[in-house]
């Protein structure tokens, strides 16, 4: 019974965000990929807040992707706004992202398919192919972590249209409490898959849920048309529709999480993996649906996670200290030697006899 509830609350996660739409892909599939782009997140500690603002990241070099359909990446066929930014940066235990692209403000409360929308994919099986999302042939129901063993794939999907602007959304005491990556306030949620028929919320699967999942993800967003910040939900829709402007999507996760499920994508210093980038806008003011969504690239980027690079540029130097240091030890050597020398010669000189007062 318990298993039949928690099945039925991942459809209707699924259902909400329209990702469960069949992906229809163009009769003729083709892909002109780069597969050397790459994005760098270098070492930056205490650099990055996420609050929306992003005046922090100015400093970090990012990539600029053209956005394309993602069942039909025909240029002529990119997305009206322009190129999406990506930024990336961790601090030695987490990893940060930032995303930015140009669109007109539209914000339509408890709506997400009216409102703008970002997701993240990574992959976790060597054999897990940018292309259906993992690319395993099985169908839903033969799908299973046995049969598309090697394929999976990590997701994270931000939904707005119940986030407030600036304020922090993701895992949380109460969903992580239940063990799932869901989230029942902002739906920043955490997922993984293993083609485009078989995704669910960590924690879930097709025959058995495991307690131990949680939501790794923390995140926000922003529009340039907002005015102030400290927006509550009373605010709500926080700017008026259409104007023009900038969308920014702030997010972190730990480099390492505690999955032992292989539902986690998990990044090593000094290593690449790799990612995509998903955006969903509702064009000409038609909402979206789950596989009608734009993509940074038609395969695989690759994702640096840079170490310290003063540490790898570090070259001793030479100081007045370790001069002081030899000529400091010298001297206590030949002092040393001194005092043995004089030791032994005192201890060589002949006793003078004493002769008592009485016999003078």
């Amino acid at each position: 019974m318990l298993g039949r509830v928690s099945s039925l609350v991942t459809i209707l996660i699924f259902a909400q965000t329209g990702i469960l739409n069949s992906h229809h892909e163009a009769a003729h599939w083709s892909c002109d990929s780069n597969t050397d782009t790459h994005v760098q997140a270098h070492f930056n500690p205490g650099r990055i807040t996420l609050d929306g603002q992003v005046d922090d990241w100015k400093e970090i070099d990012g990539s600029a992707f053209s956005v394309l359909p993602a069942l039909d990446p025909d240029a002529d066929k990119a997305y009206n706004g322009g190129k999406m930014a990506v930024k990336a940066s961790h601090d030695g235990k987490d990893v940060f992202f930032m995303l930015q692209v140009d669109g007109d403000y539209t914000y339509s409360e408890g709506y997400s398919n009216k409102t703008a929308s970002v997701a993240f994919m990574f992959q976790i099986g060597e054999n897990a192919s940018y292309h259906r999302m993992g690319g395993c042939e099985e169908e839903p129901d033969t799908c299973t972590s046995k049969s598309c063993k090697g394929h999976e794939v990590d997701l994270m999907h931000f939904s707005i249209g119940t986030a407030i602007p600036g304020r922090l959304y993701g895992g949380n005491l109460l969903d992580n409490s239940e063990g799932n990556g869901g989230d029942r306030f902002g739906h920043l949620v955490d997922l993984y898959c293993w083609n485009p028929h078989c995704r669910y919320l960590d924690g879930y699967g097709p025959s058995v849920n495991d307690t131990s999942a949680q939501n790794d993800w923390k995140g926000t967003w922003w529009h340039s048309s907002l005015t102030h910040s400290g927006f509550i939900k009373d605010d709500s829709p926080y700017s008026s529709s259409n104007q023009s402007g900038t969308y920014y999507f702030e997010f972190s996760r730990p480099l390492r999480t505690m999955d032992h499920l292989q539902q986690d994508a998990q990044f090593t210093i000094g290593k690449t993996s790799k990612m995509s980038v998903a955006f969903w806008y509702p064009m000409d003011g038609k909402p979206w649906h789950g596989s009608g969504h734009f993509s940074i690239n038609c395969d695989w980027i690759l994702l640096d996670i840079l170490p310290d690079s003063s540490e790898l540029t570090k070259v001793p130097q030479r100081s007045s200290w370790d001069a002081a240091t030899a000529f400091s030890l010298l001297f206590s050597v030949v002092a040393f030697c001194i005092s043995i020398f004089v030791g032994h010669r005192v201890s060589r000189t002949k006793n003078i006899p004493f002769t008592p007062m009485s016999n003078l």
